[in-house]
């Protein structure tokens, strides 16, 4: 199990001030510093928080890897393209939305098209293409067929049913969408895709995700930043880190 730590929200903060701090390169530093696998940035078509230096410092100085998210189209897919990193995970993009709301719809032909152009580009240019999808076997199976090399499974239902719980850990919501999360990782898996976990998990509910087998990667972003303005970048992703390991039976990770 990789922890991909995500550092938007530290350019959130940023923005919100249009100043220089704090800096999401430092926090990726110290996320590295902290245990993580990867270091996670999405670079909105509205440039809403991270900007175009940030990926580019970014690939000069993280040492594990970066999964670079982004639109399907535009500018943002030719940064992707001409900076090559370890990833790039397409993601879907309203302008109106606070965060990510879903997976990319793939249904549509015309939709589908686009997707599947955009993989063909990063394949070619030997880049690791990776799509976000919700857990649903139809997108599973297109991704599939676009020939990407994994598939990011959209945790934002679990997470709002675990949110609206009384009792989480016995709630057949939640039990509802675990399973439907244990089923498409398996349909992922069986289609030779890596499969990656991500929105809305936090040290709260990351448990029940972490413990899908077929999961291989854990996307984390907003809870891990929270967390880190009352403990430190390096503490509070340590403290992911350990709760996702355990989750998995490794009682410690490197580090402690």
């Amino acid at each position: 199990m990789r922890l991909h730590v995500n550092v938007d929200h530290v350019a959130t903060v940023r923005q919100a001030r249009r100043t220089d701090e704090p800096d999401p390169v430092h926090a990726a530093v110290l996320a590295e510093l902290g245990g993580a696998d990867g270091i996670t940035v999405h670079l909105r078509e509205d440039r809403r928080h991270i900007q175009d230096r940030d990926v580019r410092v970014l690939m000069d100085t993280v040492r594990t890897g970066v999964n670079f998210e982004c639109a399907v189209s535009g500018d943002v897919l030719a940064i992707a393209l001409e900076l090559a990193p370890m990833t790039v995970t397409l993601v879907p993009e309203r302008r109106e939305e606070i965060t990510t709301e879903g997976g990319l719809g793939l249904k549509e032909r015309a939709a589908r098209a686009r997707v599947g152009e955009a993989v063909t580009r990063l394949n070619d240019a030997g880049i690791r293409s990776s799509l976000f999808i919700d857990p649903d076997a139809d997108a599973i199976r297109a991704a599939a067929d676009l020939g990407c090399r994994a598939v990011e499974l959209h945790t934002g239902e679990f997470a709002e049913a675990w949110k609206a719980a009384p009792a989480p850990h016995s709630n057949e919501r939640v039990a509802a969408e675990v399973k439907r999360l244990v089923s498409a990782a398996a349909l992922a898996r069986e289609l030779r895709l890596a499969v990656h976990a991500g929105h809305g998990l936090t040290y709260q509910n990351v448990v029940r995700v972490a413990m899908i087998p077929d999961v291989e990667e854990l996307n984390i972003g907003h809870s891990i930043v929270s967390r880190a303005v009352l403990v430190g970048m390096q503490l509070a992703v340590h403290e992911m880190k350990r709760v996702v390991m355990q989750a998995r039976g490794v009682p410690g990770h490197p580090g402690e």
